[in-house]
């Protein structure tokens, strides 16, 4: 599956219906995950992988994929703040790259300018550990992935 930067609404309708969506923030240690609930909603904190070889990063995610039943892998994607995109984001892009080698779950990017920033906000005095921050920002990459196409209601499923 090619990694492309899906129109939002085409790649949550071409899901299956109990396809639930994962967020994930790419650090260069850790990788915060995330994952939506059935209906689309609301994203949950997973957990983090502490980044060792991509080899094991990769199946440690496609492991969750398979037991969350995945069905898009939402990349947050860290732009400058001009909108441009410099190291991070070209090794983002290449993750990316690489693991749509290994899945035929297709892969889109949220643009996560300052979703670190906010997690740290948000748990400021909570005393969290660090591994906490990078699941509140994979949360907050797949959230506001999923703000963005609110889920119709009635019978139509997608």
């Amino acid at each position: 599956m090619p990694v492309s930067d899906l129109p939002i609404k085409s790649a949550v309708e071409a899901l299956p219906p109990q396809a639930r969506l994962m967020g994930l923030d790419l650090g260069t240690k850790t990788i915060g995950v995330a994952t939506s609930d059935l209906t689309r909603q609301i994203a949950t904190p997973i957990e983090v992988i502490a980044r060792k070889k991509f080899t094991e990063d990769a199946t440690r995610l496609m492991e969750i994929a398979r037991r969350e039943n995945i069905g898009l892998f939402v990349l947050g994607l860290p732009v400058n703040m001009d909108g441009s995109e410099g190291p991070r984001a070209q090794s983002t892009r290449a993750f990316a790259r690489n693991l749509a080698r290994l899945t035929d779950i297709p892969i889109t990017f949220w643009d996560e300018r300052l979703s670190s920033a906010e997690a740290n906000r948000v748990l400021a005095g909570s005393g969290a550990a660090k591994g906490t921050v990078d699941k509140i920002a994979a949360v907050l990459i797949l959230q506001g992935y999923l703000d963005a196409h609110p889920r119709r209601t009635g019978d139509d499923r997608a």
